[in-house]
């Protein structure tokens, strides 16, 4: 089970997220609790293990912006939330960067098709509640074979029956391993690793 944490904003929340066994680790780089600055993102970099894809995340920037605001950071990977094109696809990877195009439960069915993004998420119809939702309905979605995250709700206690509930390939988290919003907390990360790991690999 390929696992990203998201939303990490001190040298100790991306070491032990590394430490932990994560698969990728994540920065916002829009507006947000968790956000930090470019120059802020590129010295947690630094505690980034070398070949650990790390990603900057973006809501409403166009892409162009998001690629700018992301070399400036020394990231190889953004991420893009809200309304996209398959062009924003191909701005991104013409740019030399790989992607993870974010899309909601409640999107237009074509969000879902394969637009050639490195990896497709999945978030709750309304994200970022940190509510657990009916992860099951993802099956619905015809995504097999396919590289994509599951995410939204997602904690230390329901990674691994929502992760086998959906069919995923991989999760991604946030809230679900903070101590209060916008704070994570280092054994809640750790466990989440482990929980996720525990599900059987995806081919």
């Amino acid at each position: 089970m390929f696992v990203k944490v998201c939303g990490l904003s001190t040298p100790d929340s991306v070491r032990t997220a590394a430490e932990a066994g994560a698969d990728a680790v994540g920065f916002v780089l829009t507006r947000s609790p968790r956000e930090v600055t470019p120059a802020q993102a590129r010295e947690l970099l630094a505690h980034v293990p070398a070949g650990l894809p790390a990603v900057g995340v973006f809501r409403h920037e166009a892409a162009a912006d998001a690629i700018e605001l992301a070399r400036e950071a020394g990231l190889d990977w953004v991420q893009l939330h809200g309304d996209r094109t398959p062009g924003d696809v191909r701005t991104v990877h013409d740019a030399g960067l790989k992607l993870i195009r974010a899309v909601t439960m409640s999107a237009a069915p074509d969000a879902f098709a394969d637009w050639g993004e490195d990896l497709l998420l999945i978030d709750a119809a309304v994200p970022g509640s940190g509510e657990a939702w009916d992860y099951a309905s993802v099956r619905a979605k015809g995504l097999a074979g396919r590289k994509w995250l599951l995410a939204g709700g997602l904690d230390p206690a329901n990674v691994a029956d929502a992760g086998q509930q959906a069919g995923a390939w991989g999760v991604d988290v946030s809230s679900g391993v903070e101590s209060s919003r916008g704070v994570k907390d280092l054994a809640r990360i750790r466990n989440f690793v482990a929980a996720a790991k525990s599900l059987a690999p995806k081919p």
